[in-house]
């Protein structure tokens, strides 16, 4: 049993990266689905998709690399954790690294970025940030 699968989910993406590979795989689940669109839309990556597997279905991330092989997840860090949760309201969230990274959030309208949740005025518990 894993305790802390976003954690484990960071984990693979960051060690992926560093490695250049150019997918990674882990099991799935809806929170790693809303993570892995907020960093499509947020240009992090190519694309996901869903792939089936015994004894689980796994999730496929594409990831993104610059033309001459530079890294576009530069870091990529958990914030929230299970046994200290960070929670926000929407007035108390800043720009990571002055905009030029993100932070994934889990909100009443689903896992969204720090720029979603400030238009849609909406806090929630912080779960990650990456530059």
């Amino acid at each position: 049993m894993m305790t802390d699968p976003i954690a484990d989910m960071l984990t693979r993406i960051r060690n992926a990266v560093r490695v250049e590979h150019p997918h990674v795989e882990m099991p799935s689940s809806k929170v790693k689905q809303g993570v892995a669109d907020v960093l499509k839309r947020e240009g992090y990556i190519w694309d996901w998709e869903e792939v089936e597997a015994e004894p689980a279905n796994q999730i496929r991330l594409e990831l993104k690399y610059g033309p001459n092989g530079e890294r576009v997840i530069q870091t990529i860090r958990r914030i929230s954790k299970p046994g200290r949760r960070i929670y926000t309201k929407s007035r108390d969230l800043r720009p990571v690294l002055d905009g030029l990274g993100i932070s994934v959030i889990s909100t009443s309208h689903g896992v969204i970025s720090d720029r979603e949740a400030r238009q849609k005025n909406v806090g929630g518990e912080i779960l990650c940030e990456i530059w």
